[in-house]
């Protein structure tokens, strides 16, 4: 017969118990922190308005365009950084450049390419003189993965970025056309290495020959997807919301559609892990807005189907004269914003990072508040906490000691080591990732963690109040990482809030079936996973995600710093997850402690399982 509810009532665990001891009430009372930075959002957000169109139409010329797409993509079909074909379309560039009567000028050095190797490198570029030394820079690679020809990436970009030399050159009297200067110079940028993690476009960021207000970068403008504006940098910030704004209206002016941007829960990621394969990137993360407007999505399309008969001269024509338009508005004197301030876009409104940033910080409040009454409770029963603590602390040294490896083998040149920026997923080197160094890495932290889980496995039965004290110095932990998290990127704290909210409740479902404390754990896994997802399913790495994000790491893309602090956070699930499968065990006192070292005690099981004898210490 059912028990009445009365009766159930009677048998759940008292509040404040040890099977129920997490302050419900506190934790929901503590969200009223969270309804300020709500209206602060609400409030932050706004239309940024455009830049007004030039009048005069624009003249851009597709077909001719198309043309010479064509023509570079059949005669340097292999325009890999530092092979023949890459020298000859440098040589193709700076002659098509010269023409125009413009001042060409060449960055020529060595870089290493993604794979370990060395290329000489160039960077061309052509200067339209205008009434100010403060320039527009329009950019585009013209390199590609040597796989295919490479029409739409990126032979068409570098096409449109000649025709637009052209439209100028002819404006401002270089051949022989009528001598109307631009309110700005109007600086045409051919990369190299674009294709290889976008090598030219930090090289000219980080050496900028002139003040530059403002860069488009033309990527892959000739496919037959929807056209797409990308605007993340290699920091957290983002491109100027007024140049965005009206680099869409240019486009949807031209195309009759709104260009595509990413989704919202998408720039949210890309605040709090900055990552971009666009050349826009290197310039938002030094205060330069930038945006790159392309057809080909976040990746481009397979470099084997990207032949001259593929090219949409509909997408290249709108394209290029929106890209025309476009830098025609940035000349009529009013700028975007200095600097590169977060902003996320919902809809048509951009709400300010910052009011993002305090919302995400408002969340965290909660759980700090209740992970303290939790510690204070645990204090207040006499629970002794110190074991468990001790017991995170020797996982976080071992977390820690596996990332110094890590590293070692980095030194030691097992991982790729440069450049610094993230390898184009699409070619070989960003994929060819080393098993056996890898392999060899996993069997000897295997090895060591032998002999560190010594003192981390229960040899008794662990009673309830340990069990919880195992949760609270997680917890407590997990909150620290947290605030660590806070000081170095506040965006990140949107990988954090899922977890710590859903393991916060880990303690009150202790006592609950696997069915209940799992489905917990794994909630909370959500956050942690986020930008393994993002680079999986946005930039199509499908399971080499894992093994990529190690190379952003082994690149130093990711700093060590972050790469330090999810460590200390690995270590702190792994706490929450022994507790939950309940393999947990408190570090034990002096008493309980064996003797034996790592190497006899393993040579002891071994033994044992043989049927062999060992002599007793």
């Amino acid at each position: 017969m059912r028990p009445t509810p009365a009766v159930e009532r009677r048998r759940r665990a008292r509040r404040g118990s040890v099977a129920r001891p997490v302050n419900g009430r506190l934790y929901r009372a503590s969200f009223l922190v969270v309804v300020i930075p709500l209206l602060l959002v609400a409030f932050a957000s706004s239309r940024t308005g455009v830049l007004a169109a030039p009048e005069l139409p624009p003249n851009f010329d597709g077909p001719g365009a198309e043309a010479l797409a064509t023509e570079l993509s059949t005669s340097y079909p292999n325009r890999a950084p530092g092979s023949a074909g890459a020298l000859g379309a440098a040589s193709w560039v700076r002659d098509e450049l010269r023409g125009f009567g413009l001042p060409v000028s060449t960055d020529a050095w060595t870089g290493r390419l993604p794979g370990g190797g060395t290329a000489r490198l160039q960077n061309v570029w052509a200067v339209a003189r205008g009434q100010s030394r403060n320039a527009i820079v329009v950019m585009a690679h013209r390199d590609d993965t040597g796989v295919g020809p490479g029409a739409n990436d990126n032979a068409s970009g570098t096409a449109a970025l000649i025709e637009l030399a052209r439209g100028y050159a002819a404006s401002a009297g270089a051949a022989g056309g009528p001598a109307v200067l631009p309110a700005h110079s109007i600086v045409f940028l051919s990369t190299d290495a674009g294709a290889a993690g976008g090598l030219g476009a930090l090289r000219f960021a980080e050496r900028l020959p002139l003040r530059v207000e403002a860069v488009v970068n033309l990527t892959g403008i000739a496919g037959r997807r929807a056209p797409r504006l990308l605007f993340s940098g290699d920091t957290p910030h983002t491109a100027a919301s007024l140049l965005l704004d009206t680099a869409a209206r240019r486009i949807s002016e031209q195309t009759g559609a709104e260009p595509q941007r990413a989704t919202v829960l998408a720039q949210l990621i890309d605040l709090g892990f900055p990552f971009t394969l666009g050349e826009q990137g290197p310039f938002v993360a030094r205060g330069v807005p930038a945006v790159t407007v392309t057809t080909g999505g976040e990746r481009a399309a397979p470099a084997f189907t990207d032949r001259p008969k593929g090219l949409d001269v509909s997408h290249l024509t709108q394209l290029g004269r929106a890209a025309q338009e476009l830098v025609g508005s940035l000349d009529l004197g009013v700028q975007p914003e200095h600097g590169t301030p977060a902003f996320v876009w919902v809809g048509g409104r951009a709400v300010r990072g910052w009011a993002v940033a305090l919302l995400l910080i408002a969340l965290l409040v909660p759980y700090l508040v209740t992970v303290v009454d939790l510690l204070a409770h645990t204090r207040r029963r006499r629970i002794p906490i110190a074991p468990a603590f001790r017991s995170l602390a020797r996982r976080v040294a071992f977390w820690l000691f596996a990332g110094v490896l890590f590293v070692v083998f980095g030194l030691l040149g097992a991982w790729p080591r440069d450049p610094s920026r993230p390898p184009n997923p699409a070619i070989e080197a960003a994929g060819d990732w080393p098993v056996l160094p890898l392999l060899l890495l996993v069997l000897l932290l295997a090895a060591c963690w032998l002999g560190w889980r010594r003192r981390l496995t229960p040899r008794r039965r662990i009673a309830p109040e340990e069990l919880l004290a195992g949760n609270v110095a997680a917890l407590v932990g997990a909150g620290v990482v947290a605030l660590l998290v806070l000081a170095t990127n506040p965006y990140a704290l949107l990988f954090c809030l899922p977890a710590l909210h859903a393991w916060l409740w880990l303690p009150q479902v202790r006592d609950r079936g696997a069915g209940v404390r799992w489905p917990v754990f794994a909630v909370g896994l959500i956050g942690p996973l986020l930008p393994v997802l993002s680079l999986g399913l946005r930039f199509g790495l499908g399971f080499d995600a894992p093994w990529y994000l190690l190379e952003l790491v082994s690149v130093r893309y990711v700093s060590p710093a972050a790469f330090a602090i999810a460590l200390a956070g690995g270590a702190c699930a792994a706490q929450l997850a022994m507790v939950a499968a309940g393999r947990y065990a408190p570090y034990p006192r002096p008493g309980e402690r064996t003797a034996r070292r790592p190497i006899r005690s393993a040579a002891r099981r071994f033994g044992a399982t043989r049927g062999g004898r060992y002599p007793a210490r």
